[in-house]
């Protein structure tokens, strides 16, 4: 994938949420590091019929909710910091 400024960036796809009819991507970065604290959290946009485009969201309640249902989701596979 590549970011706003066109460099490509990797990521590890962890979950696709659908929230108020909207689908919502859940990625975590690729670190060989292996020590990624944050997630990563785009709306999909459908561009053209196969294809998609993601998008990040301006919404903090949007944003906020979408992790609500990520963490409940997955409690008992990540650690999660309150």
């Amino acid at each position: 994938m590549n970011n706003e400024d066109g460099n490509e960036v990797h990521f590890e796809f962890l979950d696709l949420i659908e929230y108020n009819d909207e689908e919502f991507v859940i990625l975590l970065p690729y670190d060989d590091s292996d020590e990624a604290d944050e997630v990563v959290i785009l709306k999909v946009e459908d561009v053209e019929s196969e294809l998609e485009s993601y998008v990040s969201i301006d919404d903090e309640d949007t944003l906020n909710a979408v992790f609500v249902i990520f963490k409940d989701k997955f409690k008992d596979e990540f650690d999660f910091i309150c």
